[in-house]
């Protein structure tokens, strides 16, 4: 892996609030140093706004936990985002995702899923290959999705994908987790 062009702030970088966000996503997630919250830490106040912006759609979004994990796992897997691959593996198993399931949506659309899922990761790939998607990906989608939730999915796969060439350009370091991986 490249040297982090920007390294993990400490609390002198980050401040006394965002040190101390960084400390409980850390302890929530078993990392000890979680690499990507104290670098995007630096940014003070924008870290905050993007943490409230991202909690909107995961954990907290308009999709059900599993799906939206499945969609950050896809995004993860097409952008080669190991970092976030690592994460997602983990709250994915919390969030109902096997093994099975994980290999396939590694797979891809086409890997046995049902009409919905099968809408759903086609609409990932096509967004993050192409920023768009076709007229007949979207009524497969609208045929699952609300309007609302539909613009919840795209703003969904935009934050995960913005986020893995974020954690790409900067050379964002994989954290260490003490505890072994769900599968």
């Amino acid at each position: 892996m490249s040297t982090p062009r920007v390294t993990p702030g400490k609390l002198r970088e980050l401040g006394p609030v965002n040190w101390a966000i960084v400390q409980v996503m850390g302890a929530a997630q078993k990392a000890p140093d979680p690499h990507i919250f104290a670098t995007l830490g630096r940014s003070k106040g924008l870290f905050r706004g993007w943490l409230y912006y991202s909690g909107r759609m995961m954990p907290f979004g308009e999709l059900s936990r599993k799906e939206t994990e499945m969609i950050i796992i896809r995004v993860a897997h097409l952008r080669n985002c190991e970092y976030e691959l690592d994460h997602h593996r983990r709250l994915g198993a919390k969030a109902g995702i096997t093994a099975d399931d994980f290999t396939r949506i590694l797979d891809g659309p086409d890997a046995g899923w049902g009409d919905r899922e099968r809408a759903l990761l086609q609409a990932a790939d096509e967004l993050v290959q192409t920023k768009d998607v076709t007229d007949a990906t979207w009524e497969a989608l609208r045929r699952h999705l609300t309007e609302r939730k539909a613009i919840a999915f795209l703003l969904l796969v935009g934050n995960y994908d913005s986020l893995a060439t974020t954690i790409s350009t900067l050379r964002i370091e994989r954290d260490h987790f003490r505890d072994p991986a769900a599968f």
